[in-house]
């Protein structure tokens, strides 16, 4: 069974079967053994450092799964702090400031209401991935056995840190937005996810804030839209509320409120990279010369961009454990991912759903310009967005179209990437699906729908996604 669970990034799958309690204490008894481990073989005697900080989501199955997970952990002897009903990226804000060896978050993100999972981080809040923990997680949970244990007697306690959390989030916060001298109005779409919980403890009582709240409601467990916001669908009633409202912008929230999208003044949808484009711009305006790290998928604009502003673009692997990696290793001020994860050096090199939102509305109260003007540099090229292939021998169709491509300059950072010069693409393999995903980009949409055609005879028939 666990290894139905275990993906490249955290764990996941359906509840109560495959992920069941009896798992997740396995899971939290392995976890306790390889977090505590790690600290111990990097040098870390202090006594916190036998201390890992739990969370949990909203899902209806979070409480008995994060009560069988704790026991896992207090039974291997590591000791259990109790955040509570928190966003994945209070996760990493605690592990920080308690000092704590690492943190569990029980949550499924964006999956329906059925799914489950969790996701682990190390010391500093360093992402624990297949490659940096997770498969040694794995080996540990599946020999640990519930009825042959002797409970080695670790403690629990609770802790609130809201207030703590707050402050570290304010420090994004621009001050005249705190004290009304700047005025926004906001519309923000919570998903029935986390950021129904952590919008109002943070922003409810910012003076300069006018937010007109989308299901914040997350008691049931149960969503009105798929709390995916890359989903263009499910940006529907963002998009509504801010032409109603006229509204400077709305934001949409994932399930644990660590991804978002925004829509500008006109409810158009910003495409992430041109996002993380304009922040860019804003970040270097205050530490020139600083590292920006982006996803490879991003508009050439954006490395384009980040030079022109004294910045050094950095060029990521796709998925969150990759970008805090390059993020910590380039000290860079900030990354964005095309998938609405936004990265910060002032948040241990992380990603906060929290932060991205004090940092659009602080940048976009700081203009005194529209949204859509503000995200024009970034729409140089004609983009194709991300489209799926089913193929049944990935490493033999990127070997084909390398052969297709001889004069294209080819990378082969996450997959490959081939550019033409004029144009270029992306084509890499799902981590978690029997995929491979094709990004093109080109000067204009007739050219991009052309080449799209033309690399898509490689690859077989494009299948909805």
């Amino acid at each position: 069974m666990l290894g139905k669970v275990f993906k490249a990034y955290d764990i996941r799958a359906i509840h109560p079967k495959p992920l069941s309690e009896k798992l997740a204490w396995q899971i939290g008894y392995g976890s306790a053994q390889y977090l505590t481990e790690q600290a111990s073989d990097a040098g870390f005697d202090d006594p916190m450092m036998r201390h890992i900080v739990v969370g949990h989501d909203m899902r209806k199955s979070s409480p008995e799964l994060v009560t069988a997970l704790k026991q896992g952990i207090r039974d291997f002897g590591a000791h259990v702090i109790d955040v509570g009903l928190v966003d994945t990226p209070f996760i990493s804000f605690a592990i920080n400031y308690l000092a704590c060896c690492g943190g569990i978050q029980t949550t499924a993100s964006h999956n329906p209401s059925n799914y489950n999972g969790f996701k682990l981080s190390k010391i500093n809040a360093k992402p624990v991935g297949m490659t940096t923990g997770l498969d040694e997680i794995r080996r540990y949970a599946a020999m640990a056995d519930r009825d042959k244990v002797t409970p080695a007697g670790g403690r629990e306690e609770a802790r609130d840190l809201w207030e703590a959390y707050r402050e570290h989030v304010f420090r994004s916060l621009d001050p005249d937005l705190i004290t009304g001298k700047k005025k926004l109005k906001v519309v923000v779409d919570a998903s029935n996810g986390m950021a129904g919980t952590m919008m109002p403890k943070l922003f409810d009582d910012v003076k300069g804030l006018k937010i007109t709240k989308i299901n914040y409601d997350n008691s049931s467990g149960e969503f009105v839209h798929e709390p995916n916001p890359l989903v263009e669908a499910n940006l529907a009633q963002v998009r509504e509320e801010v032409t109603k409202q006229k509204a400077d912008l709305g934001i949409c929230y994932d399930g644990d409120a660590d991804r978002c999208m925004v829509v500008d003044e006109k409810a158009r949808p910003v495409p992430c990279d041109h996002l993380a484009a304009w922040l860019a711009g804003e970040f270097l305006r205050d530490h020139p010369g600083s590292a920006i790290v982006y996803d490879l998928r991003s508009t050439k604009a954006l490395p384009e961009l980040i030079e022109k502003a004294g910045g050094v673009p950095v060029k990521s692997r796709v998925g969150h454990v990759f970008m805090k990696a390059k993020m910590a290793e380039h000290d860079a001020v900030f990354g964005g991912e095309l998938s609405g994860h936004f990265y910060f050096r002032d948040n241990f090199y992380a990603d906060s759903g929290a932060i991205a939102f004090a940092s659009v509305v602080s940048a976009l109260a700081r203009a005194g310009k529209k949204m859509s003007s503000l995200i024009k540099p970034a729409q140089k090229y004609a983009q194709s967005g991300e489209i799926n292939f089913e193929v049944e021998d990935k490493d033999e169709a990127l070997a084909t179209l390398k052969k297709a491509y001889r004069k294209a300059k080819v990378e082969s950072l996450d997959g490959i990437t081939l550019d033409m010069g004029e144009w270029w693409c992306n084509i890499r393999a799902s981590n978690t699906e029997p995929l491979l995903r094709l990004n093109l980009e080109g000067p204009n949409q007739e050219f991009v729908n052309e080449k799209v055609d033309e690399v898509s005879s490689y690859l077989g028939e494009a299948v909805a996604h």
